[in-house]
């Protein structure tokens, strides 16, 4: 990859401290939705203060806009002086690099999306999520091609990565093999759309609920949070929930992990409000200037 010189900005101002829920960050993805400007935002926020103050009710967002385009360095510079020290974005790796027949020759995308200042983030870049299209199939020699081409740093930042698989064809244990080769975790999705299945494939763990439900305040009952909570500290502890599916039973060894969960589709205006919810079970507490 290029190297890089650009100038880091001045790291925004140390929050309030805030309780922490430890290896968890709960989230949404993105921050610039308008129905949450009447659930969410309090009325009259600027447009412009909306990612301070979303970073300071939640613990994680997912940049989407990273895959449907090049965003410019100073944007991330900016997005990192706006957010509390301890926040964290993942980052939605570009459609151009995941979205083509042939994943072997991906490698000009690839760059392109690493060189694009995503280590401008510094420790709040979490796990790129590389999203493929559900009509691509798994070819096992085209797949490992595709992870040989993923960096394991960009300017000196480490980088994690994540693969939101979307064909059945996935649900393989030659893909389960492939994925904790190159240490990638493996999207875990509630949706019946996509494969699902939550084996343990990196040192960390991803899951993207997509079933909130426009009738419900919190997006998902009361009972369904607590599941989650439940699960979200069973992967914490490195446990593979037991309710949940898997293609390999055994269990791997039992090791601390970070979880990352994000409440990205369904009704989307619920969204917030999921994540603040469990957030809550697994301890978690805004900081005390959070509506300054």
């Amino acid at each position: 990859m290029a190297a890089r010189t650009a100038a880091r900005s001045t790291p925004a101002p140390t929050a309030a401290p805030r309780k922490s829920a430890g290896m968890f960050r709960v989230g949404i993805g993105g921050w610039n939705y308008a129905p949450w400007r009447d659930n969410f935002y309090p009325a009259k926020l600027p447009q412009a203060r909306e990612l301070a103050y979303a970073s300071r009710h939640l613990s994680a967002i997912e940049i989407n806009s990273t895959y449907h385009g090049t965003q410019k360095r100073s944007s991330f510079i900016k997005w990192r002086a706006e957010t509390p020290d301890d926040f964290v974005f993942a980052v939605k790796a570009s459609r151009f690099a995941t979205n083509r027949r042939v994943l072997a020759e991906s490698a000009e995308s690839i760059e392109r999306f690493i060189d694009s200042g995503i280590a401008e983030l510094g420790p709040k870049l979490g796990p790129l999520v590389w999203q493929f299209a559900p009509t691509k199939q798994f070819d096992a020699e085209d797949f490992e091609a595709f992870l040989q081409l993923l960096p394991a740093a960009v300017e000196g930042v480490k980088l994690r990565h994540v693969l939101d698989v979307r064909h059945d064809s996935f649900m393989s244990p030659d893909y389960l093999k492939l994925a904790r080769k190159y240490k990638a975790a493996t999207v875990f999705t509630d949706s019946p759309k996509f494969p699902s299945m939550a084996d343990l494939t990196a040192d960390f763990v991803y899951a993207r609920l997509m079933e909130s439900s426009e009738k419900l305040k919190t997006g998902y009952g009361p009972k369904a949070l607590d599941e989650w909570a439940e699960r979200a500290q069973s992967w914490a502890q490195g446990v593979q929930p037991d309710d949940l599916p898997v293609l390999d039973d055994r269990q791997p060894a039992a090791r601390k992990r970070e979880v990352f969960v994000f409440f990205i589709n369904g009704a989307k205006e619920r969204a917030p409000a999921a994540a603040q919810a469990l957030l809550e079970r697994l301890g978690w507490t805004p900081p005390a200037d959070a509506d300054a």
